[in-house]
């Protein structure tokens, strides 16, 4: 006896309805962290792109119903349907096709200039939730963020430690992060804190936010940056104060430095990095970072600027910017050769401490061999021979550079 095809039909809809609910319900363990966050910033980030979407499926929804309601009116065979083949235009209907999309363009503006602003991330959090206000004694909690290759270091100014792939702060506390990047652009990301803020070298963002609720969240970089870029995520903790104190206490255990020198091959690229906790930090060390001077013979950018500011120190500071540590004996598409030298002091030939009548007395540098760079003394090559001035033709007058201070 065969079977109706009605009954075969209908099994096969409850067959599709089950694969479907079960496949429904897998995905009911997942969390869309970005529209449920715990970070009062990124709320507020979620509450905009809510906004936003709503305001514009005012207009998406009605346009795709009447879209099909217009096809189905209006089909061929329809013959109870209004023709008017000579129509072709309406007052009404044009003021409505007009006005309503102005309205929402208007208030998308209007909210997303007014959150742009509130949600600056080089701008202080103001709260820490809706119904919280920021106590005015509160210090925020300062981290110090290097994105490397390929793991990402934090480094906490206040406490004196720092720790790689691993990141902490206390609920309800403001956070102010400093970010900057070892080697090429990165993006540091924590969704369920604030949106993603990129990582460059020698620059520095800046991002303030704060956790509302304890928990463990997933940090990341959201950047493509290299081999190790799938790697590349860190753990970020929500504790409560004691909690918080305690992390830091086990951090402080006695172990290792953070010094240049452990920054150095620290720095070198690797994949998977495991968590490390450094129970001190160099002075100044995220300033070399940024500055791209750890080396502790090369000079800073901050240095070189004011050096630019007052007149700048021409063909000597022509390879004053080197590549990567690791890389600086082998640049990329250049040709071998001896080292690349560079500028790593300036030293005047008066004592500018020196009081009125009192003879200028030179000063010498500290260590003269650390002092290399084009147009001064490298080892195994000859100087270049200085151009004499007072022997230009009087055509060509060469104004005097001005006294570095």
């Amino acid at each position: 006896m065969q079977m109706p095809l009605t009954c075969l039909f209908r099994r096969s809809q409850i067959r599709k309805l089950v694969v479907s609910a079960l496949l429904l319900a897998t995905l009911s363990g997942c969390k869309a962290v970005v529209l449920a966050p715990s970070g009062d910033v990124a709320a507020q980030q979620r509450d905009l792109l809510v906004i936003s979407t709503g305001l514009m499926l005012l207009i998406i929804v009605p346009v795709i119903a009447l879209t099909l309601l217009f096809a189905w009116r209006y089909r061929h065979s329809n013959a109870a349907a209004r023709y008017e083949p000579e129509w072709d235009h309406s007052t009404q209907l044009e003021l409505i096709i007009w006005a309503a999309p102005l309205l929402i363009i208007i208030c998308l503006g209007a909210v997303t200039w007014v959150g742009t602003h509130l949600l600056d991330p080089y701008r202080p959090i103001e709260r820490i939730s809706s119904s919280q206000p920021i106590a005015p004694a509160t210090e925020p909690l300062v981290v110090q963020v290097v994105a490397l290759d390929w793991k990402w270091l934090f480094i906490y100014p206040q406490y004196g430690i720092a720790t790689v792939n691993e990141l902490a702060a206390p609920v309800g506390r403001p956070i102010d992060f400093a970010i900057t990047s070892s080697s090429v652009m990165n993006s540091f990301y924590v969704p369920a804190l604030a949106g993603q803020i990129y990582a460059m070298p020698g620059m520095q963002t800046s991002l303030h936010a704060v956790i509302n609720a304890r928990g463990d969240y997933d940090g990341f970089s959201a950047n493509y940056s290299g081999a190790g870029f799938s790697d590349m995520h860190f753990r970020f903790h929500g504790q409560d104060t004691a909690e918080f104190d305690r992390w830091v206490a086990r951090v402080k255990q006695p172990g290792e430095a953070l010094d240049r020198e452990r920054y150095l091959r620290l720095e070198r690229p690797t994949e998977a990095e495991p968590v490390h906790y450094f129970a001190a930090v160099a002075p100044e060390l995220y300033h070399a970072v940024l500055n791209m001077c750890v080396q502790p013979d090369k000079m800073c950018m901050d240095d070189m600027m004011r050096i630019d500011a007052k007149g700048g120190l021409g063909l000597a500071g022509v390879n004053n910017v080197l590549p990567l540590e690791y890389d600086k004996y082998a640049r990329r598409g250049s040709p071998p050769g001896v080292a690349p030298g560079f500028v790593a002091s300036v030293c005047t030939l008066a004592d500018p401490l020196a009081g009125a009548g009192q003879a200028a007395a030179p000063i010498s540098p500290r260590d003269p061999a650390g002092i290399v760079g084009a147009g001064l003394p490298r080892p195994g090559l000859p100087l270049l021979r200085p151009i004499d001035v007072t022997a230009l033709p009087a055509t060509h007058p060469v104004k005097p550079a001005r006294p570095l201070s």
